[in-house]
């Protein structure tokens, strides 16, 4: 036990918590600059089983915030090549690799067997559809977000915990993203280390628990909060998401990407539109199912917004990547 000695001294871990945690089964969503140092100290603390779920590969531009990988590892997929470098970091912990993407579909089978979900992806519809399957699951489930040199680490979900929903109900008019806003290595590696903490401490059972708590930092200004969100309602109006394998012959589906960005819509019957001109749509899917799709959900999600105004009360949302 001479790995963890440095932990085991401490009283709210020692030998019963270092049992814990050899027993727990983690699912790390995301493998980036979150999951990254997620991953290193969930492995690093001795969590039994660590399952990571990642869909991409390395490239030059991650090493700046990625150390799991070097520039050996450029064009490998990051679930493989992270947990070769965790293997080798600690043998004595089963490490599983899903080099696939996170869906609403395949979402259950991913997390069922889970005590915790972390959510490192930082996209909003990864987020979404892991804090609803948490919410009705009870699972806990730790996210988190970083743009710039600031961002956010909140627990949810769980016995009692709100969820995502109940903190951020409706997602913004617009948003930047790392690749085009930019992002600090060190602000991504602070709040995947307090993902991390998180995580460890509702495997503990340490009280008091992260779940229901959000932290918040700019490493601009130097600056942190923290808040307590545990009585935050659930909001009963917000829209889900769905997988394109879940769209029926009687949807009205609605491919809200352009043609350079996407030559061929998502089915044969989906009608392009834009954000701005969907309310044209909105008498064809008063009486059914209106599927709204993009790349990341924000649109969807804000086509869906025009259209309740419309009418609308059926909506769902696919975000395609």
């Amino acid at each position: 036990m001479s790995r963890y000695a440095r932990q085991m001294v401490l009283p709210e871990i020692g030998a019963d918590g270092q049992a814990r945690l050899a027993k727990a089964r983690v699912v790390v969503v995301g493998a980036g600059g979150l999951g990254c140092p997620v991953l290193s100290y969930l492995a690093g603390a001795g969590v039994g089983s660590i399952t990571i779920l990642d869909a991409d590969v390395v490239e030059e531009s991650n090493l700046h915030r990625q150390p799991l990988y070097s520039m050996a590892d450029i064009g490998q997929a990051k679930a493989t090549a992270a947990r070769r470098t965790l293997a080798a970091y600690n043998p004595e912990i089963e490490i599983l690799a899903e080099v696939h993407r996170l869906e609403p579909a395949n979402t259950v089978a991913l997390c069922k067997d889970a005590d915790i979900v972390i959510d490192a992806a930082d996209s909003f519809a990864v987020t979404y559809t892991l804090s609803d399957h948490c919410l009705a699951s009870g699972q806990a489930f730790v996210s988190a977000s970083v743009l710039g040199f600031a961002g956010y680490a909140g627990g949810f979900c769980g016995a009692r915990a709100p969820s995502v929903r109940a903190v951020f109900p409706d997602l913004p008019q617009s948003a930047a993203n790392c690749a085009t806003a930019g992002v600090s290595g060190p602000a991504v590696g602070v709040l995947g280390s307090l993902q991390a903490q998180m995580a460890l401490s509702c495997l503990l059972g340490l009280d008091p628990s992260p779940l229901g708590r959000m932290i918040s930092l700019d490493l601009r200004q130097f600056t942190t909060s923290s808040f307590s969100f545990s009585n935050a309602p659930e909001p009963h109006d917000g829209f889900g998401f769905v997988s394109v394998d879940d769209i029926a012959e009687s949807d009205l589906v609605i491919d809200l990407r352009g043609a350079e960005e996407a030559p061929g819509v998502v089915t044969a019957a989906a009608h392009r539109s834009t954000v701005a001109d969907v309310g044209a749509l909105a008498g064809d899917a008063r009486n059914r199912r209106a599927i709204l799709c993009c790349r990341s959900g924000l649109r969807a999600w804000n086509a869906g917004l025009r259209l309740r105004q419309a009418g609308c009360t059926d909506i769902s949302l696919i975000a395609l990547g």
